[in-house]
């Protein structure tokens, strides 16, 4: 069961925006991402709760930050529920797509255990629905992913094998790398892995491959 914490913070100008302190497991029906926000002055800010299914669908979502809440899960697409802090309104949101994203690397993960690609394959187009902090705004986005390169690291504790991705935002062109190790994110634009307790989770140990 993986245990960290990662620091967060803007892609563009690099200021600081926090940091996730996350744990998670694999288990033999999908994996479940929890993790408690701090602002950059140590303060609470918020927190993660994402569980997937088998095939990397996300079954349950539930995300708060400035007293705002989002409740979402794959139905007809994805499906949400949006709470404002007062808690006197809630609106619902519904779209044709694949799952969700936003500033946690948990999506990252998510994301790529949904695709499942494979080295040197064609990039896969994916439409995703982002909750944009600190007011958990939906906004829906299109991306392409691919597999560059999955190499093998030699550690203490036996091979790390590591999947380099592109992702490239099909609205602005923008590409980037994203770094991932099992159920864990090495390095991507605004996230750094600061502390990781145990080895990464292997998702080949508990799921089956598309189509098996």
């Amino acid at each position: 069961m993986p245990r960290g914490r990662y620091s967060l913070h803007d892609p563009h100008d690099h200021a600081p925006l926090g940091e996730e302190h996350f744990q998670c497991a694999t288990g033999p029906t999908g994996w479940r991402y929890v993790a408690q926000l701090t602002s950059p002055s140590g303060e609470h800010s918020g927190s993660v709760d994402l569980t997937l299914d088998e095939l990397g669908r996300p079954l349950r979502l539930e995300l708060n930050a400035a007293s705002w809440r989002v409740r979402g899960a794959a139905l007809d697409g994805v499906t949400w529920v949006r709470t404002d802090p007062a808690g006197e309104r809630a609106t619902e949101g519904n779209v044709a797509a694949h799952a969700f994203t936003g500033t946690s690397p948990a999506f990252l993960v998510a994301t790529a255990r949904l695709l499942r690609l494979a080295p040197g394959a064609t990039a896969t187009r994916v439409r995703l629905v982002a909750f944009t902090a600190p007011v958990l705004a939906p906004r829906t986005l299109d991306q392409s992913w691919a597999l560059l390169e999955r190499t093998a690291h030699p550690t203490d504790s036996g091979p790390l094998t590591v999947d380099e991705y592109q992702v490239t935002a099909l609205d602005t062109g923008e590409r980037h790398s994203v770094h991932i190790a099992g159920d864990v994110v090495l390095a991507a634009p605004g996230i750094e892995l600061e502390d990781l307790e145990s080895p990464p989770s292997s998702f080949a140990e508990n799921f089956p491959p598309p189509g098996a």
